[in-house]
């Protein structure tokens, strides 16, 4: 597969997930966002990427601690169906923490929790419903 990585003003940009388990890991977000594994693990260290080798590699990393506290920074995964997107990641393993959807300035999201307790947010855009009803 020949590989094109999503550059960033210097160079490539991937996002580091870090997890107690890189088998694990690499099983749910390989599932959620249709990546596939670069090779083996090295190390501490196994890439994923698009299936379609277009876009920004996931790597994730081994670490011996725990997570504590709230992410600083997440993944955000935009979609025109909230619900199924979420009842699709938690097939997968996500966990769902909140109960109700939230909502501002038209925009509805839930925060959900891979494996790891790393938070993530599927989010709905305002427009989203309007595209789907003229659609069909």
């Amino acid at each position: 597969m020949r590989r094109t990585p999503h550059p960033y003003l210097r160079g490539e940009l991937l996002v580091v997930i870090d997890c107690a388990d890189l088998g694990r890991a690499a099983d749910f977000w390989a599932g959620v966002l249709g990546y596939v594994r670069e090779g083996p693990a090295l190390g501490t260290y196994l890439g994923l990427v698009p299936a379609d080798g277009q876009g920004a590699e996931v790597l994730l990393q081994r670490v011996p601690d725990k997570k504590r506290d709230k992410n600083r920074m997440h993944l955000d995964l935009r979609t025109p169906n909230l619900e199924s997107e979420v009842q699709r990641v938690r097939g997968i393993g996500a966990v769902l923490l909140t109960e109700q959807p939230l909502e501002e300035f038209g925009w509805r999201w839930h925060v959900l929790a891979d494996p790891d307790g790393n938070e993530f947010c599927v989010v709905q855009p305002p427009d989203a419903g309007r595209r789907d009803h003229d659609a069909g």
